[in-house]
């Protein structure tokens, strides 16, 4: 029977606690933030406490900043989780924080972690207290606050961006953590790589897993740790991925842009890594096919299709099979000839009509089932295009009478639509020559 980890009435602190920073200069990673000159950095040094939202990906110490913000400014320290806080909780933050102003006249830092779980009434009690200067707001969020934070509470708070964190910050992060905590243990450096690279930008989940690890090999007596044995202990977990958030939306929005780029190992890695983390293949399709009409458009027509025949392939197949569809589609669509003109004039031509008067159909456009309408003129002097020279009515209108020809659709020089730029301008050549006549008249 092996031995207890932590005897009993030892209280075991997870690694990342015990390893959290004790001044700025421990922090791992953010130099746009903390390096010499830089906004955080300047904040801290002038020692005037002001709210601010950190925004970032987990891991990457915004619960940490809150703390040290809360110890540089001397301030008492409040936190809550906004998951399972309420506005009672609120309430009793601000009644302890007044009496910590008349004991000791100390400002109280309110920190709340995933703010963006407030919704607005509770977001709104925080106000009036912000303002009177009783406590300084400390708010963490993985979502952009643009769209999850009040707009005034937005204004009262600076928002400060945290990156994940790189391989160089986790690594120098390891070596720290293994000097105080593992002292005994040694580590090849492909285990180090491996373990950092696991973490993804996530300094918690690094000291997770070194922690697994390290105590593995103690209870194994093992004294140096490979690759091989250490991938043995543990997940690959998935990569950053959040279903519906800022992280999902981002995504998307590279992969479009890969395709519209015309860059195919982009659009590949974009779409490969969405469907790694868990995207849902079928959003994806729609998204493919979407693309297809937005930017390839009548360039080249057979994107169109690829994409509906992706869709159909993976709703027949499902995963992994189907996946395979919609990676050829996007290779596809990535190399084929681009133009949004299509798009374009659908855009122009629905804001057009949602702004215009309700234009009469002419006369010789509209339809005459019956006698009456035969007699009023419906349908007269309408010329059948497949019984004109090249099946065209040279000098024929389809716009309501006083509209002018508002040219919408300007196709493009590339792919097919080249073609039919072609095309286009050969009938206007047509439709000039038909009314030269009654001009000179």
């Amino acid at each position: 029977m092996s031995p207890d980890l932590f005897p009993p009435g030892e209280v075991h602190v997870p690694l990342a606690e015990a390893m959290r920073p004790r001044s700025i200069d421990e922090v791992a990673g953010q130099p746009h933030l903390l390096g010499e000159g830089k906004p955080l950095r300047l904040a801290f040094e002038s020692r005037q406490a002001h709210s601010m939202i950190f925004w970032g990906p987990p891991g990457v110490g915004k619960t940490t900043l809150a703390r040290l913000t809360a110890q540089t400014f001397q301030c008492e320290f409040i936190a809550m989780s906004a998951v399972m806080a309420g506005v009672k909780d609120i309430r009793q933050a601000i009644e302890t924080a007044e009496q910590s102003r008349l004991r000791s006249a100390r400002q109280t830092l309110l920190f709340i972690d995933e703010i963006h779980r407030f919704n607005k009434a509770q977001q709104d009690a925080l106000l009036p207290h912000i303002e009177s200067g009783l406590f300084v707001f400390v708010g963490a969020t993985t979502e952009n606050p643009s769209f999850e934070v009040n707009a005034a509470l937005l204004s009262r708070a600076q928002v400060y961006v945290l990156q994940p964190l790189q391989q160089d910050d986790l690594q120098q992060l390891f070596w720290r953590a293994r000097e105080r905590h593992f002292p005994a243990l040694s580590f090849e450096q492909a285990t180090i790589e491996m373990l950092t690279e696991l973490a993804d930008g996530d300094a918690r989940r690094m000291l997770t897993l070194l922690e697994q690890v390290g105590h593995a090999a103690e209870s194994a007596g093992l004294s140096h740790i490979d690759s091989t044995w250490a991938a043995s202990l543990v997940a690959r977990n998935p990569q950053r991925f959040d279903k519906g958030g800022d992280q999902f939306y981002d995504q998307i929005s590279a992969l479009h842009k890969s395709v519209r780029g015309s860059h195919p190992d982009a659009a590949l890695y974009w779409l490969s890594r969405m469907l790694v983390s868990g995207a849902d293949p079928l959003y994806l399709a729609r998204r493919i096919v979407r693309m297809a009409w937005e930017d390839i458009g009548l360039a080249d027509p057979r994107a169109m299709q690829i994409a509906n025949d992706a869709a159909l392939t993976y709703e027949r197949l499902g995963s992994p099979e189907g996946e395979l569809a919609l990676g050829q589609a996007v290779i596809y669509l990535a190399v084929a000839a681009k133009s949004n003109a299509g798009y374009q004039a659908f855009n122009q031509a629905m804001a057009f009509a949602r702004n215009d008067q309700s234009r009469a159909v002419p006369v010789h456009l509209r339809n005459a089932p019956t006698r009456l309408m035969k007699e009023l003129g419906y349908g007269h002097d309408y010329r059948y295009a497949h019984d004109e020279p090249g099946a065209y009515a040279a000098g024929e209108t389809y716009l309501p009478d006083g509209l002018a020809e508002p040219g919408w659709y300007q196709p493009t020089d590339r792919g097919l639509e080249a073609r039919i730029a072609e095309k286009l301008a050969r009938l206007k050549q047509l439709d000039a020559q038909a009314n030269q006549p009654a001009e000179e008249n």
